[in-house]
């Protein structure tokens, strides 16, 4: 990577591939389930990041996608982009997110870091394509951190990638972890 426009490309990459393999091997239900009192859920993560980039690299460049998305007409529920309608599978939400992904790397193709749009629910603030693509790279890590601890609560599986984990190898000892750090913990009752 020898330019900013490629390497925050391929840092939002890896928080894309990050969100998708945490639906990898888990039911419906468990992708849908509300595992916080404000109910994230790992599909709902996957929805929002796809309609955040169909908005942000489309709609901000003047490149509109022309996909769909309900969720953002007005009178809809603030948190419709938060979770799955039974009828919005869960390879029709990948699949989505996706079609996302191509559409924001053409906008990426078709300008450079300075290319200026306005953000219109921000009251059509001016932002260049380094900004935001900064913005949805962040945004994205930080749902895939929420990811990574839901897909843990599931079912164990932790981690920034199945192929690389970014955690000590399997020989390391987690419950003697947990007890270290339970015992830190207690050191303040």
């Amino acid at each position: 990577m020898t330019d900013a426009k490629e390497t925050l490309g391929h840092y939002l990459q890896g928080a894309r591939d990050a969100l998708v393999w945490k639906l990898e091997g888990l039911s419906e239900y468990d992708v849908r389930r509300p595992l916080t009192p404000t109910g994230t859920n790992l599909l709902g993560l996957v929805k929002h990041s796809a309609g955040v980039e169909l908005i942000y690299f489309g709609e901000t460049f003047g490149r509109p996608s022309g996909i769909d998305l309900p969720w953002y007409t007005p009178g809809a529920d603030r948190n419709a982009d938060m979770f799955a309608t039974p009828e919005e599978g869960r390879d029709w939400v990948v699949d989505l997110y996706r079609r996302a992904w191509k559409h924001a790397d053409e906008t990426f193709a078709a300008c450079d870091l300075e290319t200026v749009g306005n953000v219109r629910h921000w009251g059509g603030e001016a932002v260049t394509l380094h900004r935001m693509l900064v913005h949805v790279a962040t945004e994205t890590h930080h749902h895939a951190g929420h990811a990574d601890i839901l897909r843990e609560t599931v079912d164990g599986a932790a981690g920034f990638l199945r192929t690389s984990s970014n955690l000590p190898g399997d020989d390391y000892d987690w419950a003697a972890h947990v007890a270290q750090v339970q015992a830190s913990a207690d050191a303040f009752r």
